[in-house]
């Protein structure tokens, strides 16, 4: 059975008259990667930086790896122990990255071998290269790599991905999928809902500084995520509102019709009505989604770059 790595109860966090983070508590497992999800303002960062000793809670208690963080003899001790991507990683532009990561070598009493870390990473062939030239998914993997210089129990993620293209993405995900195989614990902060539903073994989400859903990802795509959408798409406003009579559950959006379905049949009942009427319609069939969690518990939307509004 796991061990508890985090362990949060009745987290606050006030700012003068703005309550940042309210009355929060949530638990993480050694081993896993925990997502925490949430908008701009929603107490995410927040969140993070108490955690990390970086702010001090307002009330509560907060334990990670078993040390009680309100111990400033204890927050030493600890951060020798966890390791941290800060949102908007920086580096010395005219170091290169063994340099870089040397210099933050340094700062630690012992350290992991640079160049084993520097493979493991899959920066080998840009080892001598300035931080300055470097694209934004090495810079990001760069950046993970002084995280785990002190080879840490603990990782603390904070936006890996924002601005990468999606290829840069990727390359950063199979490197988190790859710590959690060594037996890592991460936790994880992100505006995008694709990268919790990869990567995280667990979900909560954050909405104006309450968590409103925490659970396995699975398990919240079950309960919270919604029936599947059947999609057509520039369907001719002469017989939309023939397909609103047939299927009470359809709704329109501008020239598209989109259709919850909860059986196979459903849509074998608009494929046969489609041939019909001799209509050639683009059909997509949509499955439940964080996107969909989201969005129910909160209202809040996508932009069309895919994060949290």
């Amino acid at each position: 059975m796991s061990s508890v790595a985090i362990k949060v109860e009745g987290l606050v966090k006030v700012y003068g008259a703005i309550q940042a983070v309210d009355n929060i508590s949530f638990e993480i497992n050694e081993g896993e990667i925990f997502a925490l999800l949430g908008p701009n303002g929603a107490g995410k960062t927040t969140t993070l930086e108490i955690l990390q000793s970086l702010r001090k809670a307002t009330k509560g208690s907060v334990y990670v790896l078993g040390y009680d963080i309100s111990d400033n003899k204890n927050v030493q001790k600890l951060k020798k122990e966890f390791g941290v991507l800060p949102q908007d990683f920086n580096a010395i532009d005219k170091l290169t990255v063994k340099e870089n990561l040397s210099v933050i070598a340094k700062m630690y009493d012992k350290h992991v071998n640079l160049d084993k870390l520097i493979m493991t990473l899959n920066l080998e062939d840009k080892s001598n290269s300035k931080f300055e030239d470097l694209s934004g998914g090495l810079k990001q993997r760069l950046g993970i790599a002084g995280a785990l210089v002190n080879d840490p129990k603990m990782i603390f993620l904070d936006e890996p991905t924002t601005g990468l293209d999606p290829r840069a993405r990727r390359d950063v995900w199979r490197v988190i999928e790859g710590l959690k195989k060594e037996g890592k614990t991460i936790f994880l902060t992100t505006h995008y809902m694709d990268e919790a539903e990869i990567l995280a073994d667990r979900v909560a989400i954050i909405h104006k500084g309450k968590i409103v859903a925490i659970g396995e990802t699975k398990t919240l795509l079950e309960k919270s995520g919604g029936c599947r959408t059947m999609i057509l798409e520039d369907v001719p406003e002469s017989i939309t509102k023939e397909i609103k009579n047939r299927f009470p559950k359809a709704t329109i959006v501008g020239t598209d019709v989109r259709i919850q379905i909860l059986k196979l049949k459903e849509v074998n009942e608009m494929i046969s009505y489609l041939t019909k009427k001799g209509i050639e319609q683009s059909l997509q069939i949509t499955r439940p989604s964080l996107e969909n969690v989201f969005l129910g518990l909160t209202g809040v939307h996508l932009t069309e770059e895919g994060e949290l509004a």
